[in-house]
């Protein structure tokens, strides 16, 4: 299978989140790992006033009992006042919609924001819970024992691979 570009749906994704910035206080935050990667090219390519935010949903993840914590947690940052803010939470890959759940509910602890919308780089389908993507770079059909994830190479550029699922299903 032929996987798209991530650099170009990078740039795509950045030209439609940018007509709907009308505002001062909208912020991004990005979901560790991949969505951290996007925010912070986001964040530089859109000239946002707001410090970027990074969330760890680990430990509010409602699966975490069966996949698990990830080996490196990372410390959430949120840099800025969330009450009354436009929060645009950025992740990589959309699939079943619980990490976007477990990031709703670990930004609720922060305060309650004005807003918030969701950007994925990847929408794969596979919805477990009502989330939608406001902003999508591409949205692309895969079968349920394939993974996809974004990857970091030197000097920062972004590719997409496509992995089997372990048995554990992680």
């Amino acid at each position: 299978m032929q996987l798209p570009d991530a650099e170009q749906l990078l740039a795509d994704l950045s030209g439609k989140i940018r007509s709907d910035i009308t505002t001062a206080n909208t912020a991004l935050v990005g979901i560790y790992t991949g969505g951290v990667w996007l925010a912070q090219r986001l964040h530089r390519d859109l000239g946002l006033a707001l410090p970027l935010g990074t969330l760890d949903v680990s430990f509010y993840r409602d699966d975490f009992d069966q996949i698990g914590l990830h080996p490196q947690v990372k410390p959430s940052d949120i840099p800025f006042e969330v009450e009354g803010s436009h929060i645009i939470l950025v992740d990589d890959v959309l699939y079943t919609g619980r990490t976007i759940r477990a990031a709703i509910n670990e930004l609720f602890d922060y305060g309650r924001p004005a807003s918030i919308r969701l950007a994925a780089l990847i929408d794969r389908g596979g919805r477990e819970l009502p989330v939608a993507a406001d902003y999508v770079g591409a949205t692309i059909s895969l079968p349920g024992d394939k993974m996809l994830a974004l990857e970091q190479g030197n000097g920062g550029k972004l590719n997409l691979s496509l992995y089997d699922k372990t048995p554990s299903g992680q």
